[in-house]
């Protein structure tokens, strides 16, 4: 079954872009909204898998139509669409719950793969963005990496901490998979453990939070 997209976005012209690739590219579009406040009514109506959501907008601006599409209890995914890569909207974006973070710069085929990866559960942001995003979150938040005491057991396996660390360093789960020699699903059992563990929703809570303990550092 086809993943089904709601697209928000202002301008009419860049819609009617999007819903002709990202339908070439196999996806449902089901429906678009043309500002925050029909992003917020149709995720409730139409409970798209993944909402495409531009962070500029009237009414209702993007990053606050994600907080209450996420708030709401919703299921969908949110990856957000931005002209400019600002960093206190980065970390406000993630912050509100966001999967994942894209510069319209992106292609076509960039856009459906993050669309892909968000529904399956990853954060996605574009290459450029994923170290800036990290260290723009680590300074706002002004984590103090806690060494373990002698005798503390590892809070992760050395297995986990090698995924938590290569995805630190922005390497998505096939390129995880592929430098780990070991499956896709493995890599997603891993995060799924690494979740618990650190008490994370997602990969960008989870690097975050080991980034605190000292279990990775952001070169």
């Amino acid at each position: 079954m086809a993943l089904r997209l709601l697209l928000a976005d202002d301008h009419r012209m860049l819609r009617e872009g999007l819903r002709r690739s990202m339908t070439d590219a196999g996806f449902d579009v089901v429906g678009e909204a043309c500002d925050g406040v029909e992003a917020i009514r149709l995720a409730g109506e139409l409970t798209p898998d993944v909402i495409l959501m531009d962070v500029t907008m009237p009414n209702c601006d993007g990053v606050e139509a994600c907080r209450q599409v996420i708030d709401s209890g919703a299921t969908s995914r949110v990856v957000m669409l931005t002209m400019h890569a600002d960093q206190d909207v980065l970390a406000e974006a993630i912050r509100a719950g966001a999967a994942g973070y894209l510069t319209k710069d992106c292609s076509t085929r960039e856009i459906a793969e993050a669309v892909r990866m968000a529904a399956e559960g990853d954060t996605v942001l574009s290459p450029q963005l994923a170290r800036s995003m990290l260290n723009e979150v680590r300074r706002i938040n002004e984590p103090t990496p806690q060494a373990p005491t002698p005798g503390d057991e590892r809070v992760v396996s050395k297995r986990e901490e090698e995924v938590l660390q290569l995805i630190a360093d922005g390497c998505s789960t096939p390129e995880v998979a592929a430098q780990l020699y070991i499956s896709q699903k493995t890599v997603k059992n891993h995060l799924a453990s690494i979740y618990q563990k650190l008490d994370a929703r997602d990969r960008t809570q989870a690097v975050l939070q080991a980034v605190r303990m000292g279990i990775v550092s952001l070169s």
